[in-house]
Parts: C-alpha cells; structure tokens; sequence
C-alpha cells in the first residue's frame, strides 16, 4: 500500500453484535481504497496461518506487560486470560502516513481512542429495533438462547452510548447504511 499525502485518519466503528458493523466495513473497503484495519496486538498463540503483523502483532505476556507500564497501548483488555490491545505506535506511525485507519471495537474501546486520540471520527452503526437485532442473531444460528439474550442486554447498553458518536446510522437496509458511511467518509475528506 503506497503513502498517501497528508495526514491519515482514524475511523472508529461500533455497533451491537449483529448491528452489521463488519459487513458494512467490508462494503465501504471494495469502494474507498487505501483505509486499512487496525491490527491489534495479542498474548494469544497464532491460529492456523496466522502472521505476526498481519492478523495480530503476537507478543509475549512479559513484553504486553512492559507495553503497558510504558504507556505503549491505546487501549487494551484482557480476555479469558490473553491481552488484546491496539498499539499507539501502530496508529501514529499510519497517521503520519497517511494512512486511514479503521478501527472495530465496542463503545468502551472506541471512547478510549477518543481520549487519546480526539480528532478520530466515531461511528454508531445501530439497528432500528431491539427486535430486529434480536432476528438477526437467532438467523445468524450461531449462538445460544442464553447468548442471544446476553448480547441483546449488552446492545441496550451500548446503544445508551451512542450519542458519544461523531454519527449515528441506522442500519434497516444495508445498501443504505453503506451509501450513508461513504457519505460520512467524504464529508470529511477520505475519497
């Protein structure tokens, strides 16, 4: 990927598990080229054919550890007992690059990035009803009765946030919800 002029951008996306966050991600990347993905750091194994640097930056527990006390992430968790986390050297050395960069996290991450990083551009990707949400994931035919219900109260929440977002898209009919971020996309200058 070639160096664009100027400064890159960071796009920051949320939404509910089954809001079709990725889908529409994905979308907007066949039409705007040149946005890249964060890549995130991790404690984990590498899975199958993953690549250090290209699904994750795979770091031993001892050097996350020596990354947090320096200060070294713009957010990080730890989940089942492995760090994930995105790496503030990662985002500024893309930005200087001008590159745009993508990220896909909940609400907490994405309210942290804006902390560290204010002139990110924060989007709320939502469903129009709780009910619709809760269709998708019963179609998605992934998860259980349990898990739905878990996520759909984890979805109330989130969407409680989302006037923390730069902007705020419905996402009825895909196509729409797409036309409407490359929209968003443009109006502040990433073609």
């Amino acid at each position: 990927m070639k160096e664009k002029q100027g400064r890159g951008k960071i796009l920051v996306f949320s939404a509910p598990s089954g809001g079709g966050k990725s889908t529409i991600i994905a979308r907007v990347q066949e039409r705007i080229k040149g946005l890249r993905f964060s890549i995130s750091a991790t404690t984990r194994l590498p899975r199958g054919n993953e690549e250090d640097g290209v699904e994750y930056f795979f770091l031993s527990k001892d050097d996350f550890e020596k990354k947090i006390a320096e200060n070294g992430f713009v957010e990080y968790k730890n989940v089942y007992g492995n760090y994930y986390g995105t790496l503030k050297s990662f985002v500024e050395n893309g930005v200087e690059k001008g590159f745009h960069t993508i990220f896909d996290v909940d609400v907490q991450g994405a309210l942290t990035i804006k902390e560290q990083f204010p002139e990110a551009i924060m989007i709320f990707i939502y469903p129009p009803s709780m009910e619709v949400l809760e269709q998708r994931l019963i179609g998605r035919g992934t998860d259980s009765k349990e898990a739905i219900e878990n996520r759909l109260a984890f979805a109330k929440s989130e969407m409680e946030k989302m006037d923390s977002y730069d902007f705020k898209i419905m996402n009825s009919d895909l196509q729409d919800a797409v036309k409407k971020v490359i929209e968003v996309l443009r109006q502040n200058g990433i073609e």
